[in-house]
C-alpha cells in the first residue's frame, strides 16, 4: 500500500490582500515524481513557499510525514527533512562548490556519511567533482542548477521541492538534468515534488500530475494521461492543430475534476 509522505488539505495563501493560493488540495506518495504544471502567476511557486514555511496560509493544512507543519518556521521545517531548491538557484556565490555542499549538510553531524553522500552527488554530477574548489557564482547556469541540486541532496531529504528547475537553460542541458533527476529518483529513492512550465520534460519524470491555473488546481491526473490529453497537448505541449477551438473549451472549463 502506497504511504502517504506530504498530503496538502484546502490550502489558502495570501500576499497581502490578495489570495494566490485558492483551497489546493494533492499528495505526494513516498518515491513519487508529482509535477505541478501552470503558467507564470498560476501560483505554483507560491505553492512550495507554503510548503517549505516561507509563507504561512491563512487555512488549511499541510501534513508531512504524519504531521502538520503549517506555519513551522523554515529552519524546523528543514530539520524535517523537506529540502526546497528555488527557482533562480540561489547558490553561495563567493563560496566554492564543495563550501556549498558542506551548507547543505548544516543540520547532519554524521561526517563520515556526509562524505559518502559528497562523492555521490559527484557522481551524479561529475562537472562538480572537477569544479569543486570554484566560486559557485563563476559556474555556468547548468552548473549552478546541478550544484544546488546536489546541495539539496546532501541533507538526504525525504522529499526535494524543485522550483522550475529548466529556468533559462538550454534544451541539451534541460535534457541531462532531467535525466540525473530521474535516476536520483529511480535509484536512489528521493522523492520529488517539481513545478514547471516545461510540461513536456516535467511529464516524462513525473508519475502523477496536477495543473494550476489562478491559484487553483484545475486538472489532475496520472503523467501519463495527461500527456495524452488534448488540452494539455494544446496548451502546454505546443501542439497547435486544436487552435481557436481548442482555446474556447479551456476557458469553458471552470473545472475538470
Amino acid at each position: 500500500m502506497a504511504e502517504t509522505l506530504l498530503d496538502i488539505k484546502n490550502i489558502e495563501s495570501f500576499y497581502g490582500p490578495i489570495m494566490a493560493i485558492r483551497g489546493v488540495s494533492l499528495k505526494v506518495e513516498k518515491g513519487q515524481v508529482v509535477t505541478v504544471l501552470g503558467a507564470n502567476g498560476a501560483g505554483k511557486s507560491t505553492l512550495l513557499k507554503t510548503i517549505s514555511g516561507i509563507m504561512d496560509p491563512e487555512k488549511g493544512q499541510v501534513v508531512f510525514d504524519g504531521r502538520e507543519i503549517q506555519g513551522m518556521e523554515p529552519h524546523k521545517v528543514v530539520s524535517q527533512g523537506i529540502v526546497h531548491v528555488p527557482e533562480g538557484r540561489e547558490v553561495f556565490p563567493l563560496l566554492t562548490v564543495d563550501e556549498n555542499l558542506s551548507l547543505g549538510a548544516y543540520t547532519r553531524s554524521d561526517k563520515a556519511e556526509v562524505e559518502k553522500d559528497r562523492q555521490m552527488v559527484f557522481e551524479y554530477f561529475p562537472i562538480l567533482a572537477e569544479r569543486r574548489n570554484q566560486e559557485a557564482g563563476t559556474l555556468s547556469g547548468g552548473q549552478q542548477q546541478m550544484l544546488a541540486i546536489g546541495r539539496g541532496l546532501m541533507l538526504r531529504p525525504k522529499i526535494m521541492l524543485l522550483d522550475e528547475p529548466s529556468l533559462g537553460l538550454s534544451p541539451l542541458l534541460v535534457q541531462e538534468i532531467f535525466a540525473i533527476l530521474k535516476r536520483l529518483n529511480k535509484d536512489e529513492g528521493v522523492t520529488m515534488m517539481l513545478v514547471e512550465q516545461n510540461a513536456k520534460v516535467a511529464l516524462e519524470l513525473a508519475d502523477v500530475g496536477y495543473v494550476m491555473e489562478v491559484g487553483r488546481i484545475v486538472m489532475d491526473d496520472t503523467a501519463d494521461r495527461l500527456m495524452e490529453s488534448e488540452d494539455i497537448k494544446s496548451f502546454y505541449l505546443g501542439h497547435q492543430e486544436e487552435g481557436a477551438r481548442g482555446e474556447r473549451r479551456w476557458k469553458r472549463k471552470k473545472t475538470w475534476r
